[in-house]
């Protein structure tokens, strides 16, 4: 019943939660292949958030990453992960989606990150700490962008790396006024809104495979729970 497993609404978190919704990005994106420090792929996840990326790629087993979601501070309950088994199928099914690939990665025919239209469907695929973005990614990538350095270290962490690419996106999205209307598809915009605003009958309901009730403009559910 929804008396037992909802969780208490209120008019400001509707409110809030309706508005970030609606800044959602579903055409920019991230791709984190084989990540060694779960902690930057926790950091990378509020990057996401913070300029409103709604879902993100990766290889690593999610279930390991999600022991270290202390950095992301609460951002993975807002972020749709979606994992591959491997670079091939990823990169294959973002340009499927639609996506240009931009590499951070140093080349021969790498561009300032500053110099690259983000207001197209981006994926911006991010590599190892250690080896960066693979050979199989590379072969797949539309272009290859860096950030200038100045002192001896020639690379960025690669959360801070990511960080600085996505403020790009998100400054040259916002001049472009592609935040000021809700760009997710109805489908998408009803299953998140109802997750988002009650995550315990959304989990109940994914449990026994049971369709989302709609809800009304204040948050509430507008029809009878659906039972097991």
């Amino acid at each position: 019943m929804p008396g037992k497993y909802s969780v208490a609404m209120t008019p400001d978190r509707c409110t809030r939660l309706d508005a970030v919704l609606a800044l959602r990005q579903p055409d920019l994106t991230i791709f984190a292949e084989n990540l060694h420090k779960p902690r930057n792929f926790s950091a990378m996840v509020r990057n996401c958030d913070a300029v409103g990326i709604n879902q993100m790629h990766v290889l690593a087993d999610v279930d390991t990453v999600r022991t270290h979601w202390n950095t992301s501070q609460g951002a993975e309950k807002w972020m749709h992960i979606k994992t591959h088994n491997n670079t091939m199928e990823a990169c294959t099914h973002l340009k499927s989606n639609g996506f240009r690939l931009l590499a951070a990665h140093l080349g021969s025919t790498t561009v300032d990150y500053r110099d690259v239209d983000y207001t197209q469907p981006t994926a911006l695929v991010l590599g190892t700490e250690l080896f960066g973005v693979s050979d199989v990614a590379l072969s797949y990538v539309d272009q290859q962008i860096s950030i200038p350095m100045r002192g001896v270290s020639q690379s960025l962490n690669v959360s801070v790396a990511c960080a600085i690419v996505l403020y790009e996106a998100q400054h040259q999205r916002q001049a472009a006024g592609m935040y000021r209307h809700c760009r997710l598809d109805k489908a998408t915009l009803r299953r998140q809104r109802f997750e988002w605003l009650h995550p315990v009958l959304a989990d109940y309901c994914q449990r026994h495979q049971l369709d989302y009730p709609a809800l009304d403009e204040s948050g509430e559910l507008r029809e009878p729970m659906p039972r097991a």
